[in-house]
Protein backbone atom coordinates (compact mmCIF):
# COMPACT_ATOMS: atom_id res chain seq x y z
CA UNK A 1 0.00 0.00 0.00
CA UNK A 2 1.21 3.55 -0.69
CA UNK A 3 2.55 5.89 1.98
CA UNK A 4 0.91 9.19 0.99
CA UNK A 5 4.14 10.50 -0.46
CA UNK A 6 4.25 13.38 -2.92
CA UNK A 7 3.32 12.02 -6.33
CA UNK A 8 5.12 14.43 -8.62
CA UNK A 9 6.59 13.63 -12.05
CA UNK A 10 10.09 12.22 -11.81
CA UNK A 11 12.57 11.37 -14.52
CA UNK A 12 14.40 8.10 -14.00
CA UNK A 13 17.35 6.60 -15.82
CA UNK A 14 16.66 3.98 -18.51
CA UNK A 15 16.99 0.37 -17.30
CA UNK A 16 20.18 -1.63 -17.75
CA UNK A 17 20.40 -3.81 -20.86
CA UNK A 18 19.71 -7.48 -20.29
CA UNK A 19 22.45 -9.88 -21.50
CA UNK A 20 22.04 -10.74 -25.16
CA UNK A 21 19.73 -7.79 -25.89
CA UNK A 22 20.24 -6.12 -29.26
CA UNK A 23 21.71 -2.62 -29.06
CA UNK A 24 21.18 0.08 -31.76
CA UNK A 25 24.31 0.84 -33.73
CA UNK A 26 26.21 3.66 -32.08
CA UNK A 27 24.53 3.24 -28.70
CA UNK A 28 26.53 3.47 -25.51
CA UNK A 29 24.89 1.13 -23.00
CA UNK A 30 24.84 1.23 -19.22
CA UNK A 31 27.48 -1.54 -19.25
CA UNK A 32 29.80 0.61 -21.34
CA UNK A 33 29.41 -1.19 -24.70
CA UNK A 34 29.83 0.88 -27.83
CA UNK A 35 28.60 0.18 -31.36
CA UNK A 36 29.77 2.45 -34.21
CA UNK A 37 27.12 4.64 -35.82
CA UNK A 38 25.90 3.64 -39.22
CA UNK A 39 24.04 6.88 -39.91
CA UNK A 40 22.55 9.99 -38.34
CA UNK A 41 19.14 8.32 -38.52
CA UNK A 42 20.27 5.74 -35.98
CA UNK A 43 21.16 8.48 -33.50
CA UNK A 44 17.78 10.19 -34.04
CA UNK A 45 15.90 6.94 -33.42
CA UNK A 46 17.95 6.25 -30.30
CA UNK A 47 17.42 9.71 -28.83
CA UNK A 48 13.69 9.66 -29.55
CA UNK A 49 13.41 6.25 -27.93
CA UNK A 50 15.20 7.41 -24.79
CA UNK A 51 13.03 10.52 -24.50
CA UNK A 52 9.88 8.43 -24.97
CA UNK A 53 10.98 6.19 -22.11
CA UNK A 54 11.75 9.14 -19.85
CA UNK A 55 8.42 10.83 -20.69
CA UNK A 56 6.47 7.67 -19.88
CA UNK A 57 8.29 7.30 -16.56
CA UNK A 58 7.74 10.93 -15.54
CA UNK A 59 4.14 11.36 -16.64
CA UNK A 60 2.67 7.86 -16.57
CA UNK A 61 0.81 5.91 -13.88
CA UNK A 62 -0.39 7.97 -10.91
CA UNK A 63 1.72 10.89 -12.22
CA UNK A 64 -0.35 11.21 -15.41
CA UNK A 65 -1.70 14.72 -15.93
CA UNK A 66 -4.46 16.24 -18.01
CA UNK A 67 -5.60 19.74 -18.94
CA UNK A 68 -9.17 20.82 -18.17
CA UNK A 69 -10.82 24.15 -18.99
CA UNK A 70 -14.21 25.24 -17.71
CA UNK A 71 -15.54 27.33 -20.58
CA UNK A 72 -17.17 30.77 -20.30
CA UNK A 73 -20.69 29.31 -20.08
CA UNK A 74 -19.63 27.00 -17.25
CA UNK A 75 -18.11 29.92 -15.33
CA UNK A 76 -21.13 32.19 -15.89
CA UNK A 77 -23.51 29.44 -14.78
CA UNK A 78 -21.57 28.98 -11.50
CA UNK A 79 -20.62 25.37 -12.26
CA UNK A 80 -16.95 25.68 -11.28
CA UNK A 81 -17.39 24.41 -7.73
CA UNK A 82 -19.56 21.47 -8.77
CA UNK A 83 -17.08 20.36 -11.44
CA UNK A 84 -14.11 20.57 -9.07
CA UNK A 85 -16.12 18.68 -6.44
CA UNK A 86 -16.74 15.81 -8.85
CA UNK A 87 -13.07 15.45 -9.78
CA UNK A 88 -11.93 15.64 -6.15
CA UNK A 89 -14.49 13.09 -5.00
CA UNK A 90 -13.23 10.77 -7.72
CA UNK A 91 -9.80 10.94 -6.09
CA UNK A 92 -7.98 13.12 -8.62
CA UNK A 93 -5.37 15.62 -7.47
CA UNK A 94 -5.55 19.28 -8.48
CA UNK A 95 -2.05 20.58 -9.26
CA UNK A 96 -2.80 23.86 -11.03
CA UNK A 97 -5.71 26.27 -11.50
CA UNK A 98 -6.24 29.85 -12.64
CA UNK A 99 -9.03 32.13 -13.83
CA UNK A 100 -8.18 34.06 -16.97
CA UNK A 101 -9.60 35.85 -19.98
CA UNK A 102 -7.96 33.94 -22.82
CA UNK A 103 -6.71 35.90 -25.81
CA UNK A 104 -7.70 34.96 -29.34
CA UNK A 105 -4.04 34.20 -30.06
CA UNK A 106 -3.90 31.65 -27.23
CA UNK A 107 -7.19 30.07 -28.28
CA UNK A 108 -6.18 29.85 -31.93
CA UNK A 109 -3.05 27.99 -30.88
CA UNK A 110 -5.05 25.72 -28.58
CA UNK A 111 -7.54 24.83 -31.34
CA UNK A 112 -5.04 24.83 -34.21
CA UNK A 113 -6.06 21.31 -35.25
CA UNK A 114 -9.59 22.63 -35.95
CA UNK A 115 -8.54 25.68 -37.99
CA UNK A 116 -9.98 24.26 -41.22
CA UNK A 117 -13.38 23.44 -39.72
CA UNK A 118 -16.31 25.77 -40.51
CA UNK A 119 -17.03 26.42 -36.82
CA UNK A 120 -13.43 27.42 -35.95
CA UNK A 121 -14.00 31.19 -35.87
CA UNK A 122 -17.22 30.84 -33.89
CA UNK A 123 -15.47 28.54 -31.40
CA UNK A 124 -12.64 31.02 -30.81
CA UNK A 125 -15.12 33.88 -30.30
CA UNK A 126 -17.16 31.82 -27.85
CA UNK A 127 -14.09 30.80 -25.84
CA UNK A 128 -12.88 34.41 -25.67
CA UNK A 129 -16.30 35.80 -24.68
CA UNK A 130 -15.70 35.47 -20.93
CA UNK A 131 -13.38 34.12 -18.25
CA UNK A 132 -12.12 30.54 -18.33
CA UNK A 133 -10.97 28.38 -15.43
CA UNK A 134 -7.88 26.48 -16.58
CA UNK A 135 -6.81 23.47 -14.50
CA UNK A 136 -4.34 20.61 -14.39
CA UNK A 137 -5.42 17.37 -12.73
CA UNK A 138 -3.25 14.39 -11.87
CA UNK A 139 -3.97 10.72 -11.19
CA UNK A 140 -3.98 7.19 -12.53
CA UNK A 141 -5.32 7.15 -16.13
CA UNK A 142 -6.51 10.71 -15.51
CA UNK A 143 -6.90 11.61 -19.20
CA UNK A 144 -9.33 8.75 -19.83
CA UNK A 145 -11.06 9.20 -16.46
CA UNK A 146 -11.73 12.91 -16.98
CA UNK A 147 -12.99 12.37 -20.54
CA UNK A 148 -15.40 9.73 -19.26
CA UNK A 149 -16.65 12.04 -16.50
CA UNK A 150 -17.10 14.91 -18.98
CA UNK A 151 -19.17 12.94 -21.50
CA UNK A 152 -19.53 13.22 -25.26
CA UNK A 153 -18.87 16.43 -27.22
CA UNK A 154 -22.58 16.57 -28.07
CA UNK A 155 -24.52 16.80 -24.78
CA UNK A 156 -27.46 14.98 -26.38
CA UNK A 157 -25.23 11.90 -26.65
CA UNK A 158 -23.88 12.17 -23.10
CA UNK A 159 -25.11 9.86 -20.37
CA UNK A 160 -26.82 11.22 -17.25
CA UNK A 161 -24.22 11.46 -14.50
CA UNK A 162 -21.60 12.97 -16.79
CA UNK A 163 -20.89 16.69 -16.63
CA UNK A 164 -22.30 17.40 -20.08
CA UNK A 165 -25.14 14.93 -19.62
CA UNK A 166 -26.23 16.75 -16.47
CA UNK A 167 -25.54 20.40 -17.31
CA UNK A 168 -25.54 20.90 -21.10
CA UNK A 169 -28.17 21.04 -23.83
CA UNK A 170 -26.42 22.38 -26.92
CA UNK A 171 -23.10 21.30 -28.45
CA UNK A 172 -21.95 24.89 -28.94
CA UNK A 173 -22.29 25.52 -25.18
CA UNK A 174 -20.87 22.35 -23.67
CA UNK A 175 -19.31 23.83 -20.50
CA UNK A 176 -15.94 22.07 -20.33
CA UNK A 177 -12.87 20.92 -22.26
CA UNK A 178 -10.61 17.97 -21.41
CA UNK A 179 -7.49 16.73 -23.21
CA UNK A 180 -8.17 13.74 -25.47
CA UNK A 181 -4.78 12.01 -25.10
CA UNK A 182 -1.70 12.03 -22.90
CA UNK A 183 0.26 13.70 -25.71
CA UNK A 184 -2.28 16.49 -26.24
CA UNK A 185 -2.52 16.96 -22.47
CA UNK A 186 1.19 17.64 -22.26
CA UNK A 187 1.00 20.12 -25.14
CA UNK A 188 -2.01 21.93 -23.68
CA UNK A 189 -0.52 22.10 -20.20
CA UNK A 190 2.65 23.64 -21.64
CA UNK A 191 0.55 26.14 -23.60
CA UNK A 192 -1.59 27.31 -20.68
CA UNK A 193 0.75 26.97 -17.67
CA UNK A 194 4.32 27.84 -16.76
CA UNK A 195 6.22 25.15 -14.77
CA UNK A 196 6.25 27.30 -11.62
CA UNK A 197 2.44 27.43 -11.71
CA UNK A 198 2.26 23.66 -11.11
CA UNK A 199 3.56 23.12 -7.56
CA UNK A 200 4.26 19.67 -6.16
CA UNK A 201 2.34 19.04 -2.96
CA UNK A 202 1.81 16.03 -0.74
CA UNK A 203 -1.53 14.33 -1.26
CA UNK A 204 -2.06 12.77 2.16
CA UNK A 205 -5.15 10.92 0.90
CA UNK A 206 -3.17 9.08 -1.79
CA UNK A 207 -2.68 5.94 0.29
CA UNK A 208 -6.47 5.69 0.66
CA UNK A 209 -6.89 5.81 -3.13
CA UNK A 210 -3.97 3.80 -4.55
CA UNK A 211 -2.43 0.46 -3.59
Amino acid sequence: MGTGRIRCPRVSAPPLRAPGTMVPRGAVTAQGDHVPFKSGAAMICLVLGLFAGLFHSAFGGVNERTFVAIKPDGVQRRLVGEIIRRFERKGLQLVGMKLLQASEELLKEHYISLRDRPFYGRLVRYMSSGPIVAMVWQGLDVVKTVRTMIGETNPAESRPGTIRGDFCVEVSKNVIHGSDSVESAQQEISLWFRPEELPCWEDTAAHWIYE
